[in-house]
């Protein structure tokens, strides 16, 4: 039992697995403009959300929401599923494969066996494609690899059904219905437009109030925490920028070929100067990332290190600013 699904590698998980579906079902939908439409850009720092014994920095929306908002603008409808048994998400997985339609995971990741040991740590909302089963084992379309794989019906049921921060719960979900064509126009400005509203949000959490936030502990940290965990903090800092689902600067590489692709959608030549911008932004968050990990790694020669990342992170915060604010204006 295997559907003729084509497997695209990507930069994201969810991006990945939404595009690969859009392709399965007919629409030639790129990764980036997934992400864009669906507003997946963002930064949160959550303090009171833990995560291996740290708070939660994160450089996108919620797992789920970008499908759920570039289906919405789109046109497209999805069927979603979480389960409290395993025997009825597995009957129901099955189901779904016999009537020839591949579905998308949430999983966790520590579990996935075909990770290598260093990417496997307690993250649950990690995305994939099942598109068959031969005997025991599921055939998997994962977006962040290279190849197809596979896992056996236990290894699948462990991912599935992992416990702790946002469980997935068996989750399941797939496209039921398409529009005649997918107004793209429209969905883009949509998109843009909820990105910058998020970037420039009035609160603490989220957008550039967010990290100049992370700004001021960075810098207060050393003396308040001590040096072991506030190297543990930006560990998990670089980790949640570079590892989880591409990051930080890898979401604004992302974001960075949405606007050009955009650009040429609703012919607006603004929007691919801004892509230019957006990827220069990128490169200063990778350059963040590195001096930060020499930090916590014990590597940096610089005495005054966590200050001179501070300073590095609240210039990215000014630029981020401007930039979306400029970007609201030019759509």
């Amino acid at each position: 039992m295997q559907i003729d699904f084509k497997h695209n590698q990507s930069a994201h998980c969810e991006n990945g697995v939404v595009s690969n579906l859009m392709r399965h079902n007919g629409f030639e939908v790129s990764e980036p403009m997934v992400f864009g439409i669906g507003s997946g850009l963002l930064f949160s720092y959550l303090p009171f959300l833990k995560v291996d014994h740290a708070p939660v920095f994160t450089y996108r929306i919620l797992p789920g929401l970008i499908f759920k908002r570039f289906a919405k603008r789109v046109g497209v409808k999805i069927k979603r599923e979480k389960f409290k048994d395993p025997k009825v998400a597995k009957a129901r997985l099955d189901e779904n494969l016999k009537n020839n339609n591949p579905v998308g995971l949430q999983v966790g990741v520590y579990n996935l066996v075909y990770f290598p040991d260093e990417y496997r740590f307690h993250f649950n909302a990690h995305n994939m494609v099942v598109y068959g089963k031969e005997n025991d084992r599921y055939l998997i379309s994962d977006p962040v690899i290279e190849h197809v794989t596979s896992l056996t019906e236990k290894e699948l049921e462990k991912v599935r059904f992992a416990k702790g921060t946002m469980a997935p719960k068996g989750h399941m979900y797939y496209p039921i219905a398409f529009p005649e064509k997918l107004d793209l126009e429209k969905a883009i400005v949509k998109g843009i437009k909820q990105t910058c509203r998020d970037m420039t949000a009035p609160v603490p959490i989220v957008g550039v109030k967010a990290i100049r936030w992370v700004v001021k502990n960075i810098r207060k940290w050393p003396e308040k925490v001590g040096t072991k965990r506030t190297n543990h903090y930006l560990g998990q800092i670089v980790r949640m920028q570079e590892e989880i689902g591409t990051g930080g600067g890898g979401f604004r590489y992302i974001y960075a070929a949405f606007l050009q692709e955009a650009s040429k959608v609703l012919n607006n030549n603004q929007l691919s100067e801004l892509s230019k911008e957006m990827t220069e932004i990128g490169d200063l968050w990778r350059d963040f990332a590195v001096d930060a990990s020499r930090i916590y790694k014990n590597r940096s020669s610089q005495s005054d290190g966590y200050n001179k990342i501070a300073d590095q992170l609240e210039h990215i915060a000014n630029l981020e600013e401007s930039f979306f604010k400029r970007l609201k204006k030019a759509v």
